[in-house]
């Protein structure tokens, strides 16, 4: 059962910033880009990379996301020797048990599934990013490096570098500084949350970390400051494709915006790396007499009778004759009533939009767009108004305001 290297995925985060989207779903299985869901491209990226073991953390809201893994089929994941496992919180004999306290402590509490393969190397990856990236390539610098951890990295706006870890390099891309979401950064080489440990090196700073009562117990602000303090050599790996950490509403509309945009760098359509799906069995999509599509993504069992302009429409979604969709994500079974108007705006699963509603807006000239968000189930009833950048999280009477 041994293997050179184990993918251990966090995936068990509220996604507190994404709001009505993660009140009863993990974060990443929040829906994306018309037919996936969020963990879909750190899985395809494991198999795609040659790795066939990767232990899928979970802890909040993880009902959906279990089911959604199910065996690993999809991914190929499904095999005896190895595979995808689900490793929720547990509790040991003798052992209260606590929740995940942190990254590193969600790693720390299955040091025990990890003995079961008895890695070289472990790979620990973020469900909330989306990108295609060969781990390989980042695994075999790891090894040609000598590193006892070698950190994925790319370049940001410097106006953007306080939200990462931020890190300085030698010549040889070895790390001599690093700073965790500094206030003032001195570089703009960001960590990706994407690591790649010698297994014996990070099991001895794991342990020594749990037992540091004053730990956050997390890579960022522990475990890779204490490998640094300590002299090891902390190596990189300079990523240059397309990566969007999708922990905003405004990034997750941003990044299905971009699987419309041909410059934005990332191609779906790449047969030699595809992105697999549970994707539900659904008849094709089918576009009414009057009805008017342009630029957008729309899948299976869409009934389209309205105006679809720039935006992402997920499985079975709805439009009447009348209603007018612009530069939105329609998740899975959502519903626009009949001359309604929704622009700009996230209209999350089985939620619908009423006769002659009007959601969010455009921007005007020169401005950011605010993008509104309707959580699951809830409706929109006929004449409401949903203002620009509004989160709506209970049902709007008809004719009611919200800003």
């Amino acid at each position: 059962m041994k293997k050179e290297c184990v993918a251990m995925l966090l995936a068990g985060g509220q996604g507190s910033r994404l709001y009505a989207l993660t009140s009863h779903v993990a974060k990443p299985a929040v829906p994306f880009g018309g037919k996936y869901r969020i963990i879909d491209f750190p899985l395809s990226n494991c198999i795609n990379s040659g790795i066939d073991t990767v232990g899928v953390l979970t802890q909040y809201q993880p009902l959906e996301l279990n089911a959604y893994l199910g065996s690993g089929q999809p991914w190929d994941l499904d095999r005896s020797d190895g595979g995808v496992h689900v490793l929720p919180p547990y509790v040991q004999a003798g052992d209260q048990g606590t929740w995940y306290k942190g990254t590193a402590n969600a790693i720390y509490q299955n040091i025990g599934f990890l003995e079961l393969y008895d890695p070289e190397y472990v790979l620990i990856l973020s469900g909330d990013h989306i990108y295609k990236m060969d781990y390989s390539r980042l695994i075999r610098r790891h090894k040609e490096s000598g590193a006892a951890c070698t950190i994925s990295v790319l370049e940001v706006p410097m106006e953007d570098a306080s939200r990462f870890g931020i890190m300085e390099t030698d010549g040889a891309g070895r790390v001599t500084r690093f700073q965790e979401k500094p206030s003032q950064p001195k570089s703009n080489l960001a960590s990706m949350g994407i690591y790649v440990f010698t297994w014996s090196k990070l099991r001895s700073y794991l342990e020594a970390d749990e037992a540091d009562e004053a730990s956050s117990n997390d890579f960022g602000k522990n475990i890779i400051p204490a490998m640094l303090e300590a002299g090891e050599h902390l190596g990189t790996y300079r990523f240059s494709g397309y990566w969007k950490d999708v922990g905003t509403i405004r990034s997750l509309w941003d990044a299905n915006m971009d699987m419309l945009c041909p410059t934005a760098g990332f191609e779906l359509y790449d047969e030699e790396w595809p992105i697999y799906a549970r994707s539900p069995v659904r008849p094709p999509h089918v576009t009414g007499v009057h009805a008017d599509v342009s630029h957008s993504l729309l899948t299976g069992g869409c009934v389209v009778d309205g105006t679809v302009k720039d935006s992402v429409l997920f499985h079975s979604v709805t439009v009447e004759p009348g209603a007018y969709i612009c530069s939105s994500v329609l998740m899975p079974g959502s519903v626009v009533k009949a001359g309604a108007r929704v622009e700009y705006t996230i209209v999350a699963e089985r939620a619908v939009i009423g006769e002659g509603a009007v959601v969010g807006g455009a921007p005007g000239e020169g401005e950011e767009p605010e993008i509104a968000v309707v959580a699951s189930d809830l409706l929109v009833a006929p004449g409401a108004h949903v203002a620009p950048g509004a989160m709506i999280q209970e049902n709007v009477e008809g004719g009611a305001k919200h800003e």
